[in-house]
């Protein structure tokens, strides 16, 4: 919309909330552009709800079935909850400018709940790129240092063979393992601890790279460090997958989060009980670990829709 359906006073509002957002705020010239296409949809939607142009006294006396009645035209005019979501909070922006200059306050807004937007799925790999990804072999022929290779190769192979987050994998302590670790002893989310087992290809993967690690690794320093031997950046390790799932043909999803969510989910496909998988990871609720019952349930369909001969 080129101009806004407005009374005078509420344009000359906006105006002084548009320049307020450029000259102070320094919200970029597009986000601007979004903000007032935001306010315009409102605005025109008003306008023709109404009957007439809104004033600053008709949007103080908004009510909650008023925006709802804007949310529902936006819904069926096909816009997603993520849009809806960004509408209303650039609404809402607008209407806190107005309370803080003393215009009036629009209740409504804040009396309406924005609309929830669903978390996507997890995307894990499949069980073959997995395993791949975390082997060392993959890299062989890279014109880096052996100890390197062996290095990410087992901070991989502990995201997925243990489930870890980067976080904790980087967190770990030269003390915490030995040649004949078989558990570990992780610190989570808000300092939370939790036993996750080693499989022997894991523990094999960390003693390969501290055997051929060319510095020493003090007892309470990083297990992992990098190149010049301080604390190994997450970056790196983001960097690494990212040329692997290259070197595989895998989608920008295959990161190293998803070699945890790699973990849940095939543990899951192969008969693992999830209060268990819920204790593996470190959350804190179930209904966080039930997310990958839905994954597991998508791709079983998919299986079913490609191969049944009569699910065409």
């Amino acid at each position: 919309m080129s101009e806004f359906e407005a009374s005078r006073d509420v344009s000359a509002e906006l105006a002084r909330w548009l320049s307020y957002l450029g000259a102070e705020r320094r919200m970029a010239a597009k986000t601007l552009d979004s903000y007032r296409r935001d306010v315009a949809q409102f605005l025109g939607f008003l306008a023709e709800y109404l009957g007439g142009a809104p004033t600053l006294k008709q949007l103080a006396n908004l009510t909650p079935a008023d925006v709802r009645a804007f949310m529902a035209a936006r819904r069926s005019e096909g816009t997603g909850s993520r849009s809806l979501m960004r509408t209303l909070a650039g609404i809402r922006s607008f209407a806190r400018f107005l309370e803080r200059k003393g215009k009036g306050k629009v209740a409504a807004l804040t009396a309406v709940r924005a609309p929830r937007v669903p978390k996507p799925l997890p995307k894990p790999l499949a069980v073959s790129a997995a395993v791949q990804i975390t082997a060392a072999d993959l890299r062989e022929g890279e014109a880096r240092e052996p100890w390197i290779i062996a290095r990410d190769a087992a901070v991989l192979a502990l995201l997925y063979g243990s489930g870890l987050r980067l976080s904790e994998a980087l967190g770990l302590k030269r003390s915490d393992v030995c040649p004949d670790t078989e558990a570990l002893v992780v610190t989570g989310k808000g300092n939370k601890t939790r036993m996750v087992p080693v499989l022997p290809q894991v523990a094999k993967a960390i003693a390969d790279y501290v055997t051929l690690c060319p510095f020493q690794l003090p007892a309470d320093g990083p297990l992992f460090i990098g190149e010049r031997g301080g604390p190994l950046s997450p970056r790196i390790v983001q960097l690494t997958m990212a040329r692997l799932r290259g070197a595989l043909g895998l989608a920008d999803s295959a990161t190293p989060h998803a070699l945890r969510h790699s973990f849940a989910t095939h543990l899951l496909a192969r008969g693992g009980d999830l209060r268990s998988i819920q204790e593996l990871l470190g959350h804190a609720s179930l209904s966080t670990t039930q997310i990958y019952t839905a994954v597991d349930t998508e791709r079983l369909l998919e299986v079913y829709a490609s191969a049944h001969p009569r699910a065409r």
